[in-house]
């Protein structure tokens, strides 16, 4: 059983959101995390963030994956140590790592679903937020 109590920062929480939508198809793509590291080297929420701990919160996500109930336990950390003013981030930064590498799965389809209702995005925000993800994606 994974330990649910760990300690995680805001920022640990948004990057377990990014690593666990481009986890969700179980192929995770060089675009996905380059992706994930730029959000992370130039987004404000990012300023103060220590690096070093993402290889940490991504075993963290992998090793809930593996659980039976591990998506329910990460939806768990998020909402315990994510403000809620953040919700709309996350929702943001997992569209845009699920857009980065041009295609949509099933599976990130329905994690996405799924986030949007964890996190009680309201429809029309989420459509809003996938447009500008979709729109920041597109290719020539």
């Amino acid at each position: 059983m994974i330990d649910t109590s760990l300690s995680m920062s805001p920022q640990d929480t948004l990057v377990a959101v990014m690593i666990a939508i481009s986890a969700s198809d179980e192929n995770i793509r060089t675009s996905e995390l380059v992706s994930i590291e730029a959000i992370v080297d130039h987004l404000p929420v990012f300023a103060d963030y220590d690096k070093d701990r993402l290889k940490r919160v991504s075993e963290t996500v992998f090793d809930l994956f593996a659980e039976e109930d591990g998506l329910d336990a990460l939806f768990g950390l998020i909402r315990e140590n994510l403000p809620e003013k953040l919700y709309e981030t996350a929702y943001a930064l997992a569209c845009d790592v699920a857009a980065s590498d041009g295609r949509l799965g099933e599976q990130e389809l329905n994690l996405l679903a799924e986030i949007r209702y964890e996190l009680s995005i309201d429809r029309l925000h989420a459509a809003a937020i996938e447009r500008g993800a979709r729109a920041r994606h597109q290719t020539v």
